[in-house]
């Protein structure tokens, strides 16, 4: 028979645990510090320059020894950078690690872990928010309507044309009243003069004539723009007027205000057929019915023109509000 050991050789020594392990890091570690310090002494001891000490313990470029206690092994090539890889190109991130990357060192290993920060994506675009605002509703335009034409009238016309039939009323009223005083006698070629001149400061003339001017232009008033005919048919009035205006001249020029009213009776019954009121009612009636043509003309013209301004008005209003551009 075999020996047993024979059979199942050798126990084998199992490896340690853990802490075995990084012991024997330690001490390769150690080693290798020292064999640089060495190295570094006696280039120093050869050259005569001072060796400058690393900053960092070449732990940290070391690799551990292996679990024998041999020499340590020749430095594996370094991981690739997982920010290099196509995973990390397709994220929307930098390349290399923000400045928020955490760097954590494992207690029992030397060598830095990288952890990288969570990528964050970066915020979409603020849209301003666009407010709309709805348009105003369309305010209506008051137009101010066109004023209808107001008709002209023929009052103050007449009143004018009066001013020239008083006028004349008033020169044919001296002639005949000359007229009459020749035939009497009491006016001659050499006296014709001086009776003119005392015949103008007299009221015996100047009321008449007052009178006439009222009378044409009351007419004129009602009649406005009248028809001729309507001047012929109440110019009796004025001629009246004028017969009434003789025999007030006559009252005026006594004075009345000093006459009985027996004494002004019989004045005014003298004066009622005399030839000087017939001719005052003569001349006014004729000159009402001459002058009546002209400012019944004028009217005519008036009336004319009022129509037109109310066709003008018309149109106006049927065409309706225009838009004006500048």
């Amino acid at each position: 028979m075999s020996d047993p050991k024979s059979s199942y050789g050798e126990p084998v020594e199992e490896p340690g645990g853990v802490d075995d392990v990084v012991g024997r890091a330690n001490e390769g570690l150690a080693e290798a510090e020292a064999a640089g310090r060495g190295a570094d002494t006696a280039d120093t001891s050869q050259s005569g320059t001072p060796a400058v000490a690393p900053s960092e313990p070449a732990a940290a470029d070391a690799e551990p020894a292996s679990a024998s206690g041999a020499a340590p092994a020749a430095a594996a090539p370094a991981e690739p950078d997982p920010w290099d890889s196509e995973e990390a190109a397709s994220l929307d991130v930098p390349a290399t690690p923000a400045a928020d990357t955490a760097v954590y060192t494992s207690a029992a290993d030397d060598s830095p872990t990288v952890v990288a920060a969570p990528a964050i994506t970066p915020s979409e675009p603020v849209v301003p928010e666009t407010t709309v605002v709805a348009a105003p509703a369309a305010q209506p335009i008051f137009v101010q309507a066109p004023e209808a034409p107001r008709p002209r009238g023929n009052r103050a016309a007449a009143g004018a044309i009066g001013l020239l039939a008083a006028l004349s009323f008033g020169v044919l009223y001296l002639a005949l009243w000359i007229g009459v005083r020749a035939i009497e006698g009491d006016v001659t070629g050499d006296t014709i003069g001086t009776t003119v001149l005392d015949a103008l400061r007299t009221w015996s003339l100047w009321v008449p004539v007052v009178v006439f001017f009222l009378a044409f232009w009351l007419l004129g008033a009602i009649i406005n723009r009248g028809r001729w005919g309507a001047w012929v048919v109440f110019g009796l009035l004025v001629g009246a007027a004028a017969y009434g205006g003789h025999i007030l001249g006559a009252l005026f020029q006594a004075p009345f205000w000093e006459l009985t009213a027996s004494e002004g009776a019989a004045l005014v019954e003298s004066q009622l057929l005399t030839p000087l009121a017939f001719g005052a009612f003569v001349i006014g009636r004729e000159l009402t019915i001459w002058f009546g043509a002209w400012a019944a003309a004028r009217g005519r013209r008036v009336t004319e023109l009022n129509i037109e301004a109310q066709r003008e008005y018309e149109r106006t209003l049927e065409a309706g509000p225009q838009l004006v551009r500048p």
